[in-house]
């Protein structure tokens, strides 16, 4: 990789070479007030979001105009707004918070500083509950400036996380080193060209990579989350990875191991899985279905749902990732953000997702199923495998799916039995069948003497508002059919 020094002193170079009002970059000599600096971050976030950048500048030991180095004695790392840092400062005055960088670099003996700051993606940025923007020059409050304002909303609804950028003019050999590309090809079973252009050819034809108007190249953040040889090498994807912990007990006292995936989602899928599976506790029986050395959760099951987390998961939220919990008892899938289809009709709903893109292209290499298929195999291997019903849960701006292990009919709960009927009547009405006193005897392996029970256990989930009968003047229940409650 190009040292970051060097990469910095190139950056300098191209910005010192702009010429004219440009909205995204600013230049100062020693003006370092933290509300100024403050105002700046939202107005360059919101502007570069005008301007289609990645990323805006604010760079301190330039002067204007002319664009000549002169240094400053500005040190943002030694700055301070009463007992705080500057750093910490900025952000908790920042909302939505996005991602800021100081770095310094001597130039001919003479330091400069740049600020990077992120692109306003979802919202306009503001500090201290104001918006700012870009205009020509200068720095002006964004509610002056309706045309604009309303241009940035338009940009926030049509530009998918995928298309913007990870990194930014870089070398090819740079992005070869930072892709996994080998990957890439053996995955879409496609031969490895024997020469970079071709590689590159291929990586820029699905859309991993651009090449810019200076004739370097763009790494987007659909290639950058897919085939990253490291997420850390992004800095505004570090936080992506996927974590898996597993606790002791049932409780989040005590972990007993934790590792967070370093590789992009496709490169990394399958060693995810694995680690994953060889961390699950093995029962020699579940239920009546198996009785064999199986694991405790079904691998199927567990591929979907962490495919799902990856893949639906709301990139906008900062400072959080997907994350897999394994407690003695249930396994937890969590996903920062909130779906867009209602938690009770994850089974029959076509999936919506925010990142259709990655969405596209896991299901291609076959990563997960097709639309629609995913969460039906989940129920059902849980039925096959006799394991309470999976409980699918929206809280905190999160996303929760959990898998709870084995235990018998007489430990489940109320909650248990109703969520287990109705995701059965779900799962029958996608097969085009119905929910009967039968079907339900199988999905819990209740013996055909006991149906009285199972009875009961329909009249929980209709009591509940859960199922319904499909001949509500049917007077017989012994053949009667039911669906759920939405049909």
């Amino acid at each position: 990789m190009i040292k970051i020094q060097d990469h910095l002193k190139r950056l300098l170079h191209e910005l010192c070479s702009l010429t004219g009002e440009t909205e995204w970059v600013e230049f100062k000599h020693n003006n370092a007030d933290p509300e100024e600096i403050g105002e700046y971050i939202s107005a360059l976030a919101n502007a570069s979001a005008l301007s289609g950048k990645t990323v805006g500048y604010l760079v301190w030991g330039v002067e204007t105009p002319g664009h000549k180095i002169v240094g400053t004695d500005f040190k943002p790392k030694q700055k301070r707004v009463g007992n705080e840092e500057l750093e910490n400062w900025l952000l908790h005055l920042l909302s939505p918070k996005i991602n800021f960088y100081f770095h310094e670099l001597s130039v001919d003996g003479l330091n400069v500083v740049i600020l990077e700051v992120e692109r306003a993606s979802k919202n306009p940025v503001q500090f201290k509950n104001r918006e700012f923007v870009r205009v020509g020059s200068y720095k002006k409050l964004l509610k002056d400036f309706p045309e604009k304002e309303r241009q940035l909303w338009r940009i926030f609804d049509s530009t998918p996380f995928e298309d913007l950028h990870a990194a930014e003019n870089m070398e090819a050999d740079d992005v070869l080193r930072c892709l996994d590309y080998p990957a890439y090809f053996e995955l879409m079973g496609l031969s490895l060209p024997d020469n970079k252009k071709g590689i590159l050819g291929s990586l820029c034809g699905d859309g991993m990579v651009l090449v810019n108007d200076s004739g370097t190249y763009d790494v987007t953040n659909l290639g950058a989350i897919l085939f990253a040889k490291k997420l850390d090498d992004f800095k505004n994807l570090k936080r992506k990875s996927i974590r898996v912990i597993v606790y002791k007990g049932t409780t989040r006292l005590e972990t007993t191991k934790e590792q967070v995936g370093a590789k992009g989602y496709a490169a990394g899928f399958q060693g995810l899985i694995e680690f994953i599976h060889g961390l699950i506790p093995r029962n020699e029986e579940i239920g009546k279905a198996f009785r064999k050395d199986v694991p405790m959760y079904p691998e199927i099951a567990i591929r979907e749902l962490v495919a799902n987390a990856l893949i639906h998961q709301d990139f906008f939220v900062r400072g959080s990732g997907p994350m897999v919990e394994i407690f003695s008892d249930r396994m937890e899938i969590t996903n920062p953000g909130e779906p867009l289809v209602k938690a009770d009709r994850f089974l029959d709903s076509s999936p919506k997702s925010r990142n259709e893109a990655l969405a596209s292209f896991m299901r291609r290499i076959g990563v997960c199923e097709e639309r629609g298929s995913g969460i039906d195999k989940v129920v059902f291997q849980t039925e096959l495998y006799q394991l309470p019903a999976p409980l699918f849960e929206v809280n905190d701006s999160n996303t929760k799916i959990t898998l709870f292990a084995h235990r018998p009919l007489s430990k489940m709960d109320r909650k248990d039995r109703v969520r287990a009927t109705y995701l059965h009547a779900c799962l029958k009405y996608v097969q085009r069948e119905y929910l009967t006193n039968s079907t339900l005897r199988d999905r819990f392996g209740i013996k055909k003497e006991n149906s009285a029970m199972v009875s009961r256990f329909i009249k929980e989930a209709l009591d509940d508002n859960s199922i319904k009968l499909v001949d509500p003047s049917s007077e017989s229940r012994k053949h009667a059919r039911y669906v759920p409650i939405w049909v």
